[in-house]
C-alpha cells in the first residue's frame, strides 16, 4: 500500500535551511585575494591568505580545548587583530561570539559571562582583574585564552603557532544557528543578550553592501574608529564579504590626527562610526592637513546627527555621509539616508531631520500604544520586520514578550513617517517627558539649540516638577572660547519654540558623558546631575519669561 503524505497549508513542506557559515567569508577572500593586505594595525600587516591560516588555527585551538557547536565564548579585548580573527575562529567551530565592552568593569564583564553561559574566554593580558571576577561568576569556563603574554591563560599567538599545521572542518549550520550575542548597552536595567543568526547577518551583510557602500571592491579600504564589539564589527564583517582591507588605530584611544592620517596613507574609502565622533573628526585641525579625498562613505548611526552638525561635516567632507538608524537587535538594518541626500544647506526639497527610507527588505510600521497603525505623519512607535530582525533575547522570555508584538519588533523609539515613506525620528520613548499635559520630545529643542553659535553639544532631560508635572533641564557643553550664561540663552530661545518646551534650567559642563561607542549617555547625565545637586528641582517653578 503507497502511503500518503499530507500537504500542509500553502503546499510546502518546511525542511531545514542549511546556510553559509559566516567564517566561509574570509576563506573566500583568502582565495580571491590571498596575496592582499586585508588587515592593518600599527607595524603589523596580514595578508588574506596569513588571516586566514591564523583563523584556522585559532578554530583548532579552540575545536582542541572542547568548544563545540553552539558554546558561548566571551571576548574581552581592545581592538586587535587576534580579536578580529577570533569573531571567524568562533564561527568556524560554530561557536557563539560573545565580545564585551572593553571597558566595562570586571564585575559588569562577569555578568555578561554569567548570564551568556559562556565556555572559554579570550581576554587581552591588559585585564587580568576581569579574568579572576569572571572566573569565580561564571564556573563553565573551562578554558582562558590570553591576547599577549600573561599568567592567567594560555598565549593567543602560540596556540595558533602550536595549530597552525591542524585543521578543523568549518562548521555547518543552520538559518537560525546563533553566531553572535549582540549584548545591548543596558542604558535602562542590565545588557541583554540579542541572538544574532548565520543566517539573519548573511542578509545584513548583503544589505549594508546594497544600501550603505554600493560599489565596494577589494580596491577598497575600511578605517575602524570604534570598537569591533558592537557596530564596527558588523561593518567589518561586510568588509570581509568582499575584500576590504581593515586598518585599525594603533592605540585604543581616539587619536584624531593619526585617523587622518591614516585615510590619507591607506587611501580609506569608508568608515563607521557615530555622530559625535563624526563631529569631532571635521572639527579637528587635522582634517585639513590631510589629503580625504579617496573617501567614499562615511557611515554614521547609533544616534541621529544633529542638523548644524550635519551641514558642517559636509563643508568639510564633501557629500559622502550615509546614515543608518538602526538597534542591535535589528543589526543596523531599519533606514537608510544615502549621500545624495546629505544636503549641505536648507532649502526647498531638503528633508531636514529625517534618518531615511526603509532599507531593502524591511519594513516599517509607526504604531499607537495598542498596536494600531497609525496615519501618515502621526508620531507613534517605531515598529520593524524582516529579514535583519534578531531571533531573540536569550534566555529572556520577558524581555522577548515585550519586545514583539504580532511578529512586529518595537524599538522603543518614536517617530512619523511622511508621504513618500521617509521616517522621522521623535526620540526614545524613555527621553519624551510631559510638561502641562502637553508632549515634550527632546531631539527638537536640542536642534534648535545647536543653532546658537556658541553650543557645541546638549542634552534635555524631562525632570519632576511640582507645578508642571515635567520640565525641561539642558545641559550644554560651549566651543571654545565661547561665552553664554543660562539668561541669555533662555532668551535667546524665546519665540524659536513653544513656551512651554523651553527648558527651565540650563547647565553648563565642560563635557557631556559618553559610552564607549560615542554616544551622549543621558542615564548618566541625570546621575550627575544629581551628584551635583542640581535636581531635584526644589521648588515651585514658573516657565522662564
Amino acid at each position: 500500500m503507497t502511503a500518503i503524505v499530507q500537504t500542509p497549508p500553502g503546499g510546502v513542506t518546511p525542511v531545514s535551511k542549511r546556510v553559509m557559515n559566516l567564517a566561509n567569508f574570509l576563506h573566500q577572500a583568502a582565495r580571491r585575494h590571498g596575496k592582499e593586505i586585508g588587515f592593518v594595525w600599527g607595524d603589523t600587516g596580514l595578508t588574506w591568505a596569513e588571516l586566514d591560516r591564523r583563523v584556522n588555527a585559532m578554530a583548532a585551538a579552540l575545536a582542541a580545548g572542547g568548544i563545540k557547536k553552539g558554546d558561548r565564548v566571551l571576548v574581552q579585548s581592545k581592538n586587535c587583530n587576534q580579536m578580529f580573527e577570533s569573531m571567524f575562529a568562533c564561527f568556524h567551530v560554530g561557536a557563539v561570539w560573545v565580545p564585551t565592552n572593553f571597558r566595562q568593569t570586571p564585575a559588569e564583564v562577569a555578568y555578561l559571562a554569567q548570564s551568556s553561559g559562556a565556555s572559554a574566554l579570550i581576554c587581552h593580558c591588559d585585564f587580568p582583574e576581569h579574568v579572576a571576577v569572571v572566573r569565580e561568576a561564571a564556573p563553565d569556563i573551562r578554558f582562558v585564552i590570553s591576547i599577549g603574554a600573561s599568567e592567567f591563560g594560555q598565549d593567543y599567538d602560540a596556540l595558533v603557532a602550536q595549530h597552525s599545521a591542524e585543521t578543523v572542518p568549518m562548521a555547518g549550520v543552520q538559518h537560525d544557528d546563533p553566531c553572535w550575542f549582540f549584548f545591548t548597552s543596558g542604558t535602562t536595567g542590565r545588557p541583554k543578550a540579542a541572538i544574532l543568526t548565520h543566517g539573519q547577518m548573511a542578509f545584513v551583510v548583503t544589505n549594508h553592501l546594497c544600501d550603505l557602500m554600493p560599489g565596494t571592491t577589494h580596491e577598497d579600504a575600511s578605517l575602524v574608529v570604534a570598537p569591533l564589539s558592537h557596530g564596527a564589527g558588523v561593518h567589518q564583517l561586510a568588509q570581509v564579504a568582499r575584500g576590504v582591507k581593515t586598518v585599525l588605530l594603533s592605540g585604543d584611544r581616539f587619536d584624531i590626527d593619526e585617523a587622518w592620517a591614516l585615510v590619507e596613507k591607506w587611501r580609506i574609502t569608508n568608515l563607521f562610526t557615530v555622530p559625535t565622533i563624526v563631529k569631532m573628526l571635521t572639527e579637528h585641525p587635522a582634517v585639513d592637513t590631510h589629503d580625504h579625498s579617496s573617501l567614499r562613505y562615511v557611515i554614521y548611526a547609533g544616534a541621529p546627527m544633529y542638523r548644524e552638525d550635519q551641514k558642517h561635516a559636509l563643508k568639510k567632507l564633501g557629500k559622502v555621509l550615509v546614515q543608518y538608524f538602526g538597534l542591535g537587535e535589528v543589526t543596523g538594518n531599519i533606514t537608510v539616508l544615502p549621500p545624495a541626500l546629505h544636503e549641505p544647506e536648507d532649502g526647498l526639497g531638503v528633508r531636514v531631520g529625517t534618518c531615511g527610507y526603509e532599507r531593502t527588505g524591511m519594513q516599517i510600521s509607526i504604531q499607537d500604544e495598542t498596536g494600531r497603525e497609525l496615519a501618515t505623519g502621526e508620531t507613534g512607535e517605531i515598529c520593524v520586520c524582516g529579514p535583519a530582525v534578531f531571533a531573540g533575547y536569550y534566555d529572556n522570555p520577558e524581555a522577548n514578550a515585550k519586545a514583539f508584538r504580532d511578529g512586529w519588533f518595537r524599538t522603543g523609539d518614536l517617530g512619523h513617517m511622511d508621504e513618500e515613506g521617509y521616517l522621522y525620528i521623535t526620540g526614545r520613548a524613555s527621553d519624551m517627558y510631559i510638561s502641562g499635559g502637553s508632549n515634550v520630545y527632546p531631539r527638537e529643542i536640542e536642534e534648535k539649540i545647536l543653532t546658537h553659535e556658541a553650543v557645541a553639544e546638549v542634552a534635555i532631560l524631562g525632570v519632576p516638577d511640582r507645578t508642571w508635572g515635567e520640565v525641561g533641564v539642558a545641559v550644554c557643553v560651549l566651543r571654545p572660547q565661547a561665552n553664554l550664561s543660562e539668561r541669555e540663552l533662555l532668551a535667546w530661545m524665546d519665540g524659536k519654540v513653544a513656551r512651554y518646551k523651553l527648558p527651565k534650567r540650563v547647565f553648563f559642563w565642560n563635557a557631556l558623558p559618553k559610552s564607549a561607542y560615542g554616544k551622549i549617555t543621558k542615564k548618566d547625565i541625570r546621575a550627575e546631575l544629581e551628584v551635583r545637586g542640581c535636581l531635584p528641582l526644589d521648588h515651585p517653578t514658573q516657565i522662564p519669561a
